[in-house]
């Protein structure tokens, strides 16, 4: 009888093999997509990151200069301008620089972007932050 016993474990084992191996090549599959994902993610997340910053940055740009040039301005339009553009300037010292997983990010992004169209229209230059970016060549330095 002891014979036969082993003789059991052995196609046992054989049997199962495939399960096991089909359980073992799941969990290692597994283990590398979730790191995999996790690296896509990050790279994913800086490059947006990098974009909205940019984006943001630009309009606190966009303002500061368009202020400088129509300080001078005493007229009721240059009044009404100025004050639209210390509003744009208003709205991007208050996103929230720190914190990318703010529930009021896509919020205060959609205030900005109404603030900045505004302004352009107000300014009479084009509204889209890609028109003002250099698509050819690359940096100056």
């Amino acid at each position: 009888m002891a014979g036969g016993s082993e003789r059991d474990d052995i196609f046992d084992s054989i049997v199962t093999s495939e399960e096991t191996f089909r359980a073992e090549g799941y969990r290692e599959g597994f283990q590398r997509g979730t790191a995999r994902g996790l690296q896509d993610g990050r790279r994913h997340g800086a490059s947006h990151g990098a974009k909205l910053s940019s984006e943001v940055s630009f309009y606190y740009g966009f303002s500061v200069t368009w202020k400088c040039l129509l300080q001078h301005g005493a007229d009721a339009k240059s009044r009404k301008r100025m004050k639209a553009l210390e509003s744009l300037v208003g709205l991007v010292q208050n996103t929230p620089h720190d914190d990318p997983y703010s529930e009021k990010l896509r919020e205060d992004m959609e205030k900005l972007w109404a603030k900045f169209r505004q302004v352009c229209s107000m300014l009479n230059v084009p509204t889209e932050f890609k028109d003002y970016i250099r698509t050819s060549g690359g940096t100056s330095f």
